[in-house]
C-alpha cells in the first residue's frame, strides 16, 4: 500500500461564489479566465462550455465596458458555471453586473475612486450577497507604492492588498478573497506567505503573466507548489498564454501531484529508452487524448519495459510493463498479455471496465 502524505491547509472563512464554496474545509478550486471579446457573446460562452468541460470550478470574464456588462447578462443567461466579473475603474460598471447576476465581483477598492463610489459598490455586494476578489498585481501597483518601494517586490504587494482590505473592513465587508500576483515565483511565494499570517480571508493564487504553456506551466507549478504544499491557497489560477482549457488541465495536474485534487487519470510514464518493447510517448500520448472525458480518479501506469515495470505496474490500478511480450495488470496483479498493435484499446478497455464497474 502507498504511504499516504497529506498538507494541512492555513484555516480560512468561507467565500462562496455561486455554488462553489472556496476556504480551507473545502476542495481548492481550479478556475480559469476568458480570452475571447466579451461583446461576441457566442464566442464566449462557447469558450466558458469548453473551460467547463474540462473541469473549472469557476470563470472569470472581464467587463471593460457597459457594453460588455450587457453582453454578460447574455452569457450568465446560456451557461451554468460560477462567474466572476473583472472590473477596474468604472464603479458603474460593477453595480451593472451585481444587477446582472454576478457570482463575485473581481475589483480593487482602491481604484474605483472617490468613497461613496466605494461604498456603493460594497453597499451593493451586502445587499446582494456577492462575494469580492481583492486582485493587486504587480504590474498595476499604486504610484505612491512604486515610488515607495523603487520598483515592485513582496512587501509593496501586500501593503497595496492591505490597504484594499483596510477599506473592505471600514465598510464592514468581510465577504472577499484576496490575490497577490507577480510573474516572479519569488516575489509572489513571498507576498502571498506574509498575507497568509495576517488575514483570515481565502487566497487566491496564480503566477501572473507566467509565460507559454510550456514555461508558463514550470513557473506556475514551481511557485504554486510551494504555497500549496505549505498548506496556503484555497483556488487556483494558471496563467498561460494559451489556450484557457490548458490552464484547467494544468491546474489539475498540480493539485493531484501534491495529493489535494484528484480528476482524471494519473498517469505514471517513463521517459522511455532503448530497452522499451512498444513507444511509450506515442502509447501515453493517445490514452491521454482518449481519456480526457473521465472525471474520476485513477492512477495508471505505463512502463516500457522490464526493469521498472512491474514494480509501478503493479502499484497501479490499471499498469502495463513492456516486455515480449507486454503484461497487462490490475489491482496490482497480472491481468493478460497484449501485443504492441492491441495495446492501447486493451488498456482502454481495462481502464473504461474499471471505472463503469466503480460507480
Amino acid at each position: 500500500m502507498k504511504q499516504a502524505y497529506t498538507i494541512t491547509r492555513r484555516k480560512t472563512r468561507t467565500v462562496k461564489v455561486g455554488d462553489v464554496a472556496i476556504g480551507s474545509q473545502h476542495p481548492i478550486a481550479v478556475q480559469s479566465m476568458t480570452n475571447t471579446e466579451t461583446c461576441d457573446v457566442a464566442a464566449t460562452v462557447k469558450q466558458i462550455q469548453a473551460i467547463q468541460q474540462a473541469g473549472a470550478d469557476l470563470v472569470r470574464v472581464s467587463v471593460p465596458t457597459m457594453d460588455a456588462a450587457e453582453a454578460f447578462a447574455k452569457i450568465k443567461a446560456q451557461v451554468d458555471i460560477a462567474l466572476v466579473a473583472d472590473i477596474h475603474f468604472d464603479y458603474k460598471i460593477a453595480l451593472r453586473v451585481a444587477e446582472l447576476g454576478v457570482d463575485c465581483l473581481r475589483i480593487n477598492p482602491g481604484n474605483i475612486g472617490k468613497e461613496q463610489r466605494i461604498r456603493a459598490v460594497i453597499d451593493c455586494a451586502k445587499d446582494k450577497q456577492i462575494p469580492i476578489r481583492i486582485g493587486v498585481n504587480a504590474g498595476s501597483l499604486e504610484k505612491d507604492l512604486q515610488k515607495k518601494y523603487g520598483e515592485p517586490n513582496s512587501q509593496a504587494l501586500v501593503e497595496s492588498a492591505l490597504r484594499h482590505i483596510a477599506i473592505l473592513e471600514r465598510l464592514d465587508f468581510p465577504n472577499f478573497k484576496v490575490s497577490l500576483k507577480a510573474s516572479d515565483v519569488f516575489m509572489t511565494v513571498f507576498a502571498y506567505r506574509e498575507l497568509a499570517s495576517k488575514i483570515e480571508q481565502p487566497l487566491h493564487l496564480g503566477i501572473t503573466e507566467a509565460g507559454g504553456l510550456r514555461s508558463g506551466s514550470i513557473k506556475s507549478a514551481i511557485g504554486l507548489g510551494m504555497l500549496l504544499a505549505e498548506g496556503i491557497g484555497d483556488t487556483i489560477r494558471v496563467s498561460l498564454a494559451a489556450d484557457p482549457v490548458e490552464e484547467i488541465k494544468v491546474g489539475f495536474d498540480i493539485l493531484k501531484s501534491l495529493h489535494l485534487r484528484q480528476r482524471g487519470i494519473n498517469f505514471i510514464a517513463c521517459p522511455s529508452c532503448s530497452r522499451q518493447n512498444f513507444d511509450v510517448i506515442k502509447t501515453v500520448n493517445t490514452l491521454e487524448q482518449r481519456l480526457e472525458d473521465v472525471q474520476q480518479s485513477m492512477d495508471v501506469a505505463v512502463i516500457g519495459c522490464v526493469v521498472n515495470g512491474p514494480g509501478e505496474a503493479k502499484g497501479a490500478e490499471i499498469g502495463v510493463a513492456g516486455g515480449c511480450p507486454n503484461l497487462l495488470y490490475q489491482n496490482g496483479q497480472p491481468h493478460h498479455k497484449v501485443d504492441n498493435q492491441t495495446l492501447v484499446s486493451d488498456v482502454e478497455q481495462m481502464i473504461r471496465a474499471k471505472l463503469n464497474k466503480s460507480r
